[in-house]
């Protein structure tokens, strides 16, 4: 998964930038277009709020907004919450493994100190 850290480095540092100038508080809608600007400005393309199908045994059973899709192989899932759990957890997980992207990541801005996981998925179908 070494070949998405540039990527990955990059989201998370307009990230960290848009926390550290706005800080915690503000609706996770906020975030996602503050982000979204810091995103343009590292030079990543992305797309916002992009629906994905869901399937289940190969049956589609439903449809789901990922927050970013970032260079085609990053999905984002944005909180503004107080404390990230492992539900959060588990949904950027399921998120990851539905949409059948490499790799996903997790960012909470409602923490004090911005908050993100990195959630890796092993078996991505080709």
């Amino acid at each position: 998964m070494q070949q998405f850290d540039d990527i990955t480095f990059k989201i998370i540092g307009s990230a960290m930038k848009v926390h550290n100038s706005i800080g915690s508080g503000f609706q996770e809608v906020i975030y996602q277009r503050c982000l979204a600007i810091e995103l343009q400005k590292a030079g990543l393309s992305f797309e916002r709020e992009k629906e994905q199908a869901i399937f289940y045994d190969g049956i589609e059973v439903g449809t789901r907004r990922a927050d970013f899709i970032v260079e085609d192989t990053v999905v984002v899932e944005l909180k503004a919450i107080v404390n990230l759990e492992d539900i959060h957890l588990a949904q950027a997980k399921n998120y990851t493994v539905a949409y059948n992207f490499p790799i996903g990541l997790l960012i909470n801005f409602g923490a004090l100190s911005l908050q993100y996981k990195k959630i890796f998925n092993n078996k991505p179908k080709q």
